[in-house]
């Protein structure tokens, strides 16, 4: 293909990945945004083929890649999307700092001067460094998403001091690389290998109850990192695929940090959820609750007129998403008016629970947000949470409170409460949750698909 013609190719599967993320910014329309970002990463790769010999190696590598992406597709359950997308972020990171070690080691055969220039050699530091940090910080939130790490945050003093020490060290080293005349290996070596090690300390002192917003932060990592090593080799695709992930990364951000009431700036920097400790669970002093029964539960949303129900992670869990919505269903038959609120942070990834009820084919209009939906609790007649609990705890509304100022859904002004746990444990924020212990309040103990199907029988 011609100059012209790659161009132009790589413009019109650009156009194809914009259209990708307007089409995912909706669940009716997300379908057709993955669609897009097929049809548009196909162009982008037939694009790329054409400009090398090696498009057996480049078919084979893809197909392998195929088959574990497959095989892990269809093994994966709803609940660990999480820890496999921040998997997925660490790769992405990580095959931005093979292609930069490939850049310097052999430059002509990315198409730069045998001498790198220093434009070239800039911006390989910062794919490098970037995508460093981000494989070894997606390293440490799969492991915390997944159970094989604590999701307690791990403080020591001086910990700030020495991150900003180890970020100026990894700045002088790459500042070395840069004014070198030759290729310095020495320089480069040791900048990536303190950027691994930086990446890992920024994570591990945030608590799992922020991984949400990590998830977010790091997807935004890695697109830049992409970019970067974009610039290096020229490649406008992936200099714009880059630059949407990374935007579009760092926007999602900023709308979890509103949602968590976390400043944006210590998000970027790694700093939040490293102050405060670890919250406590109330000091092990012993409150009352009141408990009843799926059919208690049933009887009251039955005789009510509208119905709020709060899905969260003990929903994923249970995989309950179809009995809830047969639950609606039936409800509605009765008259009853039934809406789902969705808090930005709800499950363990940003859009957890409106994939979740998406899946079940809740219908859309039925699904509404935190802002949409907060102030109709004071007219509810029944709130249903089902494994909720720090996005509906009301000490985010006491000062002290290790999330207070954090935006919650307001269930504890409805008229009834009804809320479906395990058992009487603490969130993921390692927090009680008053709510349990209003008087308003009834604990209904159990898994929740179970709790719900009996709920459906006696409705």
């Amino acid at each position: 293909m011609s100059a012209n013609m790659v161009a132009l190719a790589y413009l019109v599967a650009s156009v194809f990945f914009i259209l990708a993320l307007k089409g995912l910014s909706s669940p009716e329309s997300a379908r057709r945004g993955n669609l897009f970002g097929i049809v548009g990463m196909i162009i982008a790769v037939a694009t790329t083929m054409t400009l090398t010999e090696n498009w057996m190696l480049i078919i084979g590598c893809i197909a392998i890649g195929g088959v574990i992406g497959t095989i892990i597709a269809k093994r994966v359950q709803m609940t660990a999307m999480p820890e496999l997308v921040a998997f997925m972020h660490s790769l992405v990171g990580l095959a931005a700092v093979f292609i930069a070690i490939a850049a310097i080691n052999n430059p002509v055969s990315f198409g730069l001067p045998e001498v790198l220039p220093p434009g070239s050699k800039l911006e390989l530091f910062l794919g490098t460094f970037i995508g460093a940090m981000t494989w070894s910080g997606s390293v440490i939130a799969f492991l915390k998403l997944s159970g094989r790490m604590s999701g307690t945050p791990v403080v020591f003093t001086g910990q700030h001091m020495l991150n900003l020490l180890l970020a100026i060290v990894m700045i002088g080293f790459g500042l070395w690389f840069f004014f070198s005349e030759t290729t310095n290996w020495t320089a480069f070596i040791v900048m990536t290998a303190i950027a691994f090690l930086l990446g890992f300390l920024i994570i591990i002192p945030i608590g799992g109850a922020d991984m949400p917003v990590v998830i977010s932060m790091l997807n935004s990592y890695s697109g830049w990192a992409a970019a970067g090593i974009g610039f290096s080799l020229g490649n406008p695709m992936l200099i714009i695929a880059g630059s949407l992930v990374g935007s579009s990364g760092a926007i999602l951000s900023y709308i979890m940090c509103k949602a968590m009431n976390r400043p944006f700036l210590s998000v970027i920097l790694g700093g939040f959820g490293s102050d405060g400790g670890t919250a406590t669970d109330g000091g092990g002093e012993q409150k009352n609750y009141r408990s009843g029964s799926a059919e208690d539960a049933a009887f009251l949303m039955g005789n009510s007129d509208s119905v709020i129900i709060i899905p969260g992670y003990g929903l994923a869990v249970a995989r309950a998403q179809h009995a809830v919505k047969e639950l609606a269903e039936m409800l509605h038959e009765k008259g009853v008016n039934v809406r789902f609120a969705i808090h930005p942070v709800a499950g363990r990834m940003p859009g957890h629970m409106n994939v979740l009820l998406a899946e079940a084919e809740i219908p859309y209009e039925q699904v509404l947000e935190m802002d949409e939906i907060n102030s109709d609790f004071s007219n509810t007649d029944v709130v249903l949470v089902l494994g909720a609990n720090d996005v509906v705890n009301p000490a985010a509304n006491v000062p002290g409170s290790p999330i207070y100022g954090m935006p919650i859904l307001e269930a504890h002004k409805a008229r009834t409460v009804m809320v479906v746990k395990r058992s009487m444990g603490v969130g993921y924020a390692g927090l009680d949750n008053d709510l349990f212990y209003m008087d308003k309040t009834m604990m209904i103990f159990g898994d929740a698909k179970k709790v719900v199907e009996s709920m459906v029988k006696a409705v």
